[in-house]
């Protein structure tokens, strides 16, 4: 009994695990046996180089691959989940910062982070109440203005206000500062490698920049197939 509360535990404060994964793309084997705990309050870059498959395990994570092995995000297996099912979940848990934001220029950045809301089914005063305050949090001005209009840093502040307005287990970036300058880059990649602590989330940020990927509570490196613990970074 006390075993079995135990696990309970552990699988709570774990926000993402892959387990025995592989996935083959035609005769090339991407991942071959790759193994990896991310626990919540803790932040994994990941690195290697183009073709080795950093944005395909961001897929995974979301549930978009289907490999062989097991994938838990928040505790729960994904890869035997149902669409409906899986679509549910990954609103419940899962927020995710693109390289270019992927918002939707037209719109304010409020309503970029609210819409993230509504669509995991929160209510219109809540989801609104939820985006002014992150936005507020993370220092973006010009709330009512379209986002195309804003900096690029700007925009990748409210991106990663739209990944956290749910309060996910688990935040993904993939390459979220790879269209910035440099001091664009500094600011955002400090924003983000403070969110789990923060938000009590865990981080996985897959990146070729080494200086980002130093902020990381881990950095790993995917080769092979399989993921390393990466020294000099």
């Amino acid at each position: 009994m006390q075993e079995q509360t135990t696990t309970s535990l552990t699988e709570t404060h774990s926000a993402l695990e892959f387990m025995s994964v592989r996935y083959t793309i035609g005769d090339r084997k991407l991942f071959d046996d790759l193994c990896m705990r991310l626990d919540v309050g803790e932040s994994v870059a990941v690195m290697g180089p183009s073709g080795s498959g950093k944005s395909t395990l961001i897929s995974c994570a979301l549930g978009l691959v289907k490999p062989e092995g097991a994938a838990r995000v928040a505790g729960a297996e994904i890869l035997g989940m149902r669409q409906r099912e899986l679509t549910r979940h990954r609103a419940a848990h899962v927020g995710v910062v693109f390289q270019f934001g992927e918002l939707l220029p037209e719109l304010t950045p409020v309503e970029n982070v609210a819409l993230a809301g509504l669509l995991a089914g929160g209510s219109r005063k809540e989801s609104y109440r939820r985006a002014e305050e992150l936005l507020h949090e993370l220092g973006i001005s010009g709330l009512g203005v379209a986002t195309g209009s804003l900096s690029g840093g700007e925009r990748q502040r409210t991106a990663v206000a739209r990944a956290l307005v749910n309060r996910p287990t688990l935040v993904l970036a993939d390459e979220p500062t790879g269209a910035l300058d440099e001091a664009n880059r500094d600011s955002v990649a400090d924003l983000l490698f403070g969110v789990p602590d923060r938000w009590r989330c865990g981080l996985l940020v897959v990146t070729h920049d080494a200086q980002v990927a130093a902020r990381a509570d881990r950095v790993l490196q995917l080769a092979e197939g399989r993921l390393h613990p990466r020294s000099g970074v």
